[in-house]
Formats: structure tokens, C-alpha cells, sequence
């Protein structure tokens, strides 16, 4: 991984990680559903900017170097890529 990515991504992961706690507590606590619901909403923000950080990465490093490579190589990246398009697509967002 490219350093500053790895660094913002496990960041992210960590605050991720505190945000579950967070809800876990409130759930235990019996605190307002709305309440957790946006606690939960806002690890579905962190999870999509995590995302993005992979998404970045892999294509800063591995896909620049399959297209660069060409051929089966080339068309792995592609299909990779459309693979994760078609995951977000089917998520609905």
C-alpha cells in the first residue's frame, strides 16, 4: 500500500472501531432507536470513505501496473473493476 493511504486507512479503521463500540454501548443502554440509527449511519459514511481509500490505492498500484503489463493482465483489472462497480450498483448507492 501506498504509506499516506495506509495511514488514512487505518485511521479510518480505527475510528470505525470506535464508532461500533459506540453503538454497541447505546444498545445496551436501551438509547433513543434515532439516536443509534444515526451513530449508524455515520459508520456507513466512514465505511464508504474507507472505501474510497482502497479503491484509491488499488488503483494507484496494482491497476496502474496490470494496464501497464496489458494483455490477460489488462483485462484481470478490468474485470476487477467492474466487479466493484457492480457491488456498489447492487448496494443501491
Amino acid at each position: 500500500m501506498i504509506d499516506d493511504i495506509k495511514k488514512r486507512a487505518l485511521h479510518r479503521s480505527r475510528i470505525l472501531q470506535g464508532q461500533l463500540r459506540g453503538i454497541e454501548k447505546m444498545i445496551e443502554n436501551d438509547e433513543y432507536c434515532v439516536d443509534i440509527i444515526t451513530q449508524s449511519l455515520a459508520v456507513q459514511k466512514s465505511l464508504r470513505s474507507l472505501n474510497k481509500l482502497l479503491v484509491e490505492n488499488h488503483l494507484r498500484t496494482h491497476v496502474s501496473d496490470m494496464f501497464e503489463a496489458g494483455g490477460d493482465e489488462r483485462e484481470k483489472a478490468m474485470a476487477e473493476l467492474m466487479a466493484v462497480y457492480e457491488l456498489q450498483q447492487n448496494r443501491g448507492s
